[in-house]
């Protein structure tokens, strides 16, 4: 009886041990043939983007993913969709690729290009600044990810770039409003945008124009003290600015007075000058 049982035991040992390998084969021969068809869906989404057909290239990019999501080729195709919507400025279509991306493929190693192409896709929908906000802000947004967490990676300087001219952007639209309130008597509204610029936007070339519009409104509204801190700023800063220049003469009526009679008498002798050298 003990000897039956032992058989029966390696009976069953041995076809368990056959199924096993005749699974394990399946699954590798299974596995080779979805790693082949990916491979195939990914060359002719390239084949498709080479040659201009950018929504079938993404469908084919698509289609690899699906296929065998556990492949190497699964996020570099989730990639290649987001970038073959990029290229023909389907931006929104791009856009939620890369967001999935994100968040099937958190750790990837290309997560720098992924933020970095979220930061291009909104900047270049940015058409005018005065209504734009939302993709002005996303782009600053993504762009300012990838300095933080991919600070010395390829697409770090550009970013620090793109920032720089999207603060120039968002300064350009505060200005605007500001000059707005200026023109209107609205003096209050008014220094709270002068302010923004100056303290948000410090390093972008409005940042001269604020600081007088801050000296010239606080000098009307009597509050001189506050007037010559702005003005001194500036001086400090700015000293050889056009803008400074305007802002000394809101505290010395007498020197735009005596500059303008100073440019009278030097175009009215540069005129004698002229007559004079004819003559002769």
């Amino acid at each position: 009886m003990k000897f039956i049982n032992n058989f029966i035991l390696i009976f069953l040992l041995l076809i368990f041990t056959s199924c096993s390998k005749e699974t394990l084969k399946k699954s590798v021969i299974k596995e080779t043939n979805l790693d082949a068809q990916v491979l195939e869906a990914y060359k002719e989404g390239l084949k498709s983007l080479d040659a201009g057909d950018v929504l079938f290239a993404a469908k084919k990019f698509n289609e690899a993913e699906i296929l065998f999501p556990q492949s190497v080729w699964a996020p570099k195709s989730a990639l290649m969709a987001a970038y073959s919507y990029y290229t023909q400025d389907y931006y929104q279509d791009s856009i939620a690729e890369l967001e999935r991306f994100l968040r099937v493929y958190p750790s990837h190693k290309n997560s720098d290009y992924v933020y970095y192409l979220l930061g291009i896709c909104y900047y270049e929908q940015i058409v005018d600044e005065k209504k734009d906000t939302q993709s002005i802000l996303l782009a600053k947004e993504n762009f300012g990810k990838v300095l933080k967490k991919f600070p010395n990676t390829e697409y770090a300087t550009d970013s620090e770039f793109k920032i720089d001219l999207i603060n120039d952007i968002l300064a350009s639209k505060e200005m605007y409003i500001g000059r707005y309130y200026f023109d209107r008597k609205k003096w209050i509204p008014a220094i709270n945008r002068f302010r923004k610029v100056v303290d948000e936007y410090d390093t972008t070339i409005y940042v001269e124009e604020a600081l007088h519009r801050l000296v010239e409104l606080h000098y009307l509204l009597g509050l001189t003290k506050e007037s010559q801190k702005y003005a001194k700023t500036l001086g400090y800063n700015y000293k050889s600015s056009t803008w400074y220049e305007k802002s000394y003469s809101v505290f010395n009526e007498n020197y735009a007075i005596n500059k303008i009679k100073k440019n009278k008498k030097k175009s009215f002798t540069n005129k004698v000058k002229s007559i004079l050298a004819i003559d002769e």
